[in-house]
């Protein structure tokens, strides 16, 4: 079959894509900037990407009319404040151009939404949920509460907290119940409803065997990874007490804690197990899921974050915009070195960042990270996906990657931390020689004067990098 997919370049379409090539579709991505869009080699020959943006009606011409089916996990978390309105617009938008293809089906994936008193964020999803009902294909809908995996929000939000803290003084929302779910069985599920039609205008609430209230999660995960934890809960912690807590302990950005907090206080218990019955599966149980997510990133297998989504950092309408550094009014730090182990210096570039540090002076970048966290930036707690593979659109540690070329070793690097302008990093490798840059464009006058009260700090920081970019290293392997 011809299957469009929107958001794959997010955390469930990065994993659903290489499943639908296995099994033999033709894919067409849908995405609004095609400079994110990274697609593996073995994956080339059956997919295609198109530039299409939700919120552009015109741009949704370029969807071909003969898919059978389409995919919607395009989700506004908390990239803006009036996302509501901005999402149903999007479904709006959506269905109108689907219904000008020969589309069967549309499968979407959404949240459950089982009590009267919803968040903003699920009663969002539920809006999207019935205007895409109103066209002219058979809607099936998922609707799902946490999903546990290597690399999902609320793993990685449950992973933080765990190994960071031994004593929690929590909000009462933690023993708010949940039914959470694998990212291996929302895959399956979102597969097996292909061309389904018992599934057919139809939504299904999906979760796994176990019922847990959110103190429950956060037990079971330190027991799975034999951390002794003691968690209290207090009567009085408002929802943005509770926010901050999460920002600054975790990972995630303070407009997704909000939406989380806010999500967190409902419960979401799945109705029944319908969908399990009609497709044969049977859920893993929340160990389980537990157990596969540790076996990704123990192998550094992790095939998606939610960190590489545009919504963990600034919101920036296209990355593509960014690509071409300016010069003009900018300043300029360009530094050259020779290369006398090509494999290693390549090797070392690929791997910046995250758990492998900037090379030189770590200490003043983590310092940086603080001072960018409380001023409501994303700091360097994002870290990387992988350790030694790197891909246009990731995220890496307060950057973004813009331009990740391995046959000409260049990397390219947009500042997504809180600044008074915009800043660039590049590094590439031309006639043997590494060439590092960083260029800021300022903003006014306190972008002038950020320059320069960090310029003392260049010669150090920016030296050092280079120098342990081109350092031969013996027992280096590639």
């Amino acid at each position: 079959m011809k299957i469009l997919l929107t958001g794959a370049t997010g955390y469930i379409g990065k994993r659903l894509l290489p499943v639908l090539v296995q099994m033999g579709h033709t894919i067409v991505c849908c995405v609004r900037d095609p400079q994110r869009m990274y697609i593996q080699e073995s994956l080339q020959d059956s997919v295609t990407v198109i530039q299409g943006d939700l919120l552009d009606p015109e741009s949704l011409a370029n969807i071909p009319n003969d898919i059978d089916i389409a995919y919607y996990l395009v989700h506004s978390m908390s990239s803006k404040k009036d996302y509501r309105s901005l999402e149903k617009t999007s479904a709006i938008n959506f269905r109108a151009a689907i219904n000008k293809t020969n589309a069967k089906q549309v499968i979407y994936l959404s949240g459950i939404v089982n009590e009267d008193e919803l968040s903003d964020h699920l009663k969002s999803r539920l809006v999207v949920e019935q205007e895409l009902s109103k066209g002219r294909y058979n809607l099936t809908t998922l609707r799902s509460g946490i999903i546990i995996g290597s690399g999902s929000a609320s793993f990685e939000i449950i992973r933080d907290l765990v190994e960071k803290l031994p004593i929690m003084i929590a909000p009462k929302w933690l023993k708010t119940r949940c039914q959470p779910i694998g990212i291996r069985d929302v895959i399956n599920l979102l597969v097996g409803c292909v061309g389904k039609v018992q599934t057919y205008n139809e939504n299904f609430d999906i979760g796994g065997p176990e019922i847990l209230t959110y103190k429950e999660m956060l037990l079971g995960f330190a027991e799975a990874r034999e951390l002794k934890r003691y968690i209290y809960t207090v009567p009085v912690m408002t929802p943005r007490l509770s926010s901050y807590w999460l920002y600054f302990v975790t990972s995630t950005s303070y407009m997704l804690a909000q939406a989380l907090v806010e999500s967190m206080k409902v419960e979401v218990v799945c109705r029944d197990s319908r969908i399990f019955e009609i497709l044969d599966m049977k859920p893993s149980t929340y160990s389980k899921s537990l157990e596969f997510a540790f076996a990704r990133i123990e192998t550094d297998n992790i095939a998606s974050s939610w960190k590489d989504s545009a919504v963990s950092g600034r919101s920036l309408p296209n990355l593509s915009e960014f690509v071409n550094v300016p010069e003009h009014g900018c300043f300029v730090d360009r530094r050259s070195r020779p290369v006398h182990d090509f494999k290693n210096t390549r090797k070392k570039i690929w791997s910046i960042g995250g758990k492998n540090g900037w090379y030189a002076f770590n200490w003043l970048w983590k310092i940086r990270g603080y001072m960018d966290k409380m001023a409501g930036g994303v700091g360097l707690r994002r870290g990387r996906t992988n350790r030694y593979k790197i891909e246009t659109g990731d995220a890496l540690d307060f950057w973004r990657v813009l331009f990740a070329d391995h046959s000409s070793c260049r990397l390219l690097l947009f500042a997504e931390m809180k600044l008074p302008g915009e800043a660039w990093l590049d590094f590439k490798i031309e006639d043997d020689r590494l060439i590092q840059t960083a260029t800021f464009r300022p903003r006014g006058l306190m972008g002038r004067l950020y320059w320069y009260s960090v310029l003392p700090f260049h010669h150090f920081i920016f030296n050092g990098m280079i120098n342990k970019l081109v350092e031969n290293n013996t027992n280096s392997t590639n």
